[in-house]
């Protein structure tokens, strides 16, 4: 059966907005796509619908959230200590163990459906790093990856100092995704130390302003980033 080929994908930007709000607009939206695909499996070839595909971005306010093969014992916090620092904590149902996500952070959550791009999620996770990859390098940053450790990282090679500066987490069923990437802009670096980091205890975080020893404007970032997801995945972007 062939696929309806659609690269477009609706670019959408949250702002600021509560975790668990963000996490229920990409489930119906994902929802939706994995219920179009169904009903499609029933169609016949010329009726079949075109599958959509989504790319959020948003900034989250203080918040833990733990993926399903995660440990509890990774958030280093209490009730007391999470109600002190005004976060919140959420156990949830991506990949990936815990992390951490507030302002200065760019969230951002892919919902596409991979038959319109690659059925291959090694792939579509290292093209996600790529972009952040890309967009560092922008910066006069070097950065890449460390094998068997997703996301992306700065001293990489060496390794005297490694440090993540973007952690991904995804979902996918029948070839559609959702949740992401959080990439450090700005973040407050001290509420990582409030857990361990994707359970890595022996590597440190930082951030954009961190490295660059400046603070670095959200909305410059997004552009550069957004142009690198577009060309690496070969998607038209719209609003």
């Amino acid at each position: 059966m062939n696929h309806k080929i659609n690269k477009k994908v609706k670019f959408i930007n949250l702002g600021s907005i509560d975790y668990q709000e963000a996490w229920n607009y990409q489930t119906k939206l994902f929802d939706d796509v994995v219920a179009t695909k169904i009903e499609n499996r029933k169609r016949q070839e010329h009726d079949e619908e075109e599958t959509e595909n989504y790319l959020i971005f948003c900034v989250h306010p203080h918040v833990y959230t733990l993926g399903k093969s995660g440990s509890e014992d990774n958030l280093l916090l209490d009730e007391k200590g999470l109600k002190e620092k005004q976060a919140s904590y959420y156990k949830i149902n991506r990949g990936g163990d815990i992390t951490y996500h507030g302002p200065g952070q760019l969230v951002g959550y892919p919902i596409l459906d991979l038959d319109n791009f690659f059925t291959d999620i090694h792939k579509y996770l290292r093209l996600l790093e790529e972009a952040v990859i890309l967009t560092l390098e922008e910066y006069g940053i070097k950065a890449g990856r460390i094998e068997g450790l997703t996301g992306v990282w700065l001293d990489h090679e060496e390794q005297v100092n490694p440090r993540k500066i973007c952690a991904l987490g995804v979902k996918s069923s029948r070839w559609v995704t959702m949740h992401g990437f959080a990439f450090n802009i700005n973040p407050d670096l001290d509420y990582f130390k409030h857990i361990i980091p994707c359970g890595i205890d022996d590597k440190a975080v930082t951030s954009l302003q961190h490295e660059l020893n400046r603070p670095v404007e959200m909305k410059e970032v997004a552009i550069k980033l957004t142009h690198h997801l577009s060309t690496l995945f070969e998607m038209e972007l719209f609003e």
